[in-house]
């Protein structure tokens, strides 16, 4: 999901993610993005991080969850531009503006709340009604939430293209995890490595998801007005403590109890990653090495 510092504060951590037919990683100072065009060649370019998002307010628990998150919906997006430019062999388009992609991020947030938050709320008023027990209403709704995410993810992995994309997201994976153990960066070693990482931006979804159905059983169903209004308000908190969460066993990610309660989280994976095939694994390298090449000139 993003970069981080391993446990002694001294070694980087590389994260990135999947994009069309390629794989972007962030460094320490700029993102790069490799992608496959349709003649087979391996194309590079370069995204350079935002200095709102890498100040201060990066440093803040709880709020940098926020700052992450919002850093990596806009180098996505234009990451995504990119590779969509890239893979279909057209010239390359210009990025995103700043008013069509906060346009962009505004109605993917909608949708989002809508369909994860507000309808599982809508649907669990039906059995407020019956059970007149906010606990139960709360429970019933947080269940819905679960199956909503776990439902879309499970039928956007039907599509042709977003099977791809997720092989180049176990791709990236492997890679990430490749670097984590100061392994030699070679086709052949980045095969030893599973397709799930811990870090992932699905982890922190997913967490998202438990940390909303804890949260909200506490908060009152009365009056309506109010309760629709906490779905969307203490969003934010709720990301922010995820994020903590998913840092936290970043860092230790050798603790036995840490990696039981992330278990979840790596199963969820299954769908959202694939076995990559060799061709996918040679651009998550590139990626990789062109991260590295830049870091070691920022030195």
């Amino acid at each position: 999901m993003s970069q981080q510092k391993s446990s002694n504060h001294t070694t980087p951590l590389y994260g990135g993610q999947a994009v069309i037919e390629g794989v972007m990683i962030r460094a320490r100072n700029v993102c790069t993005v490799a992608v496959r065009r349709p003649d087979g060649e391996i194309v590079r370019h370069t995204l350079p991080l935002y200095s709102w998002a890498n100040g201060t307010f990066r440093k803040i628990p709880l709020f940098r969850g926020i700052i992450v998150l919002l850093e990596t919906m806009v180098i996505g997006m234009k990451a995504l531009a990119i590779s969509s430019s890239e893979s279909s062999g057209e010239d390359l388009i210009e990025k995103p503006g700043k008013i069509s992609m906060a346009l962009t991020l505004l109605v993917a947030l909608i949708f989002s709340i809508g369909i994860f938050f507000l309808l599982p709320l809508y649907l669990s008023e039906i059995y407020d009604k019956k059970f007149q027990n906010e606990l139960i209403s709360n429970i019933i709704e947080g269940f819905l939430r679960l199956v909503l995410f776990v439902g879309y993810i499970w039928l956007i992995g039907r599509f042709k293209d977003i099977k791809r994309v997720f092989g180049y997201h176990g791709a990236e994976h492997m890679t990430v995890h490749l670097i984590e153990q100061n392994d030699e960066l070679n086709l052949k070693n980045v095969k030893k490595y599973p397709p799930e990482h811990p870090r992932c931006g699905t982890s922190f979804l997913l967490t998202v998801v438990f940390i909303s159905i804890l949260f909200f059983i506490i908060v009152p169903r009365e009056p309506f007005w109010f309760l629709i209004i906490s779905r969307i308000i203490f969003i934010p908190f709720i990301a922010g403590i995820s994020y903590e969460l998913i840092r936290f066993s970043g860092f230790h990610s050798k603790n036995i109890f840490v990696n039981w309660l992330g278990y979840p989280n790596l199963l969820l994976q299954k769908l959202t990653t694939r076995e990559p095939d060799d061709s996918m694994i040679e651009v998550a390298i590139n990626a990789m090495e062109y991260a590295i090449e830049l870091d070691s000139k920022s030195d």
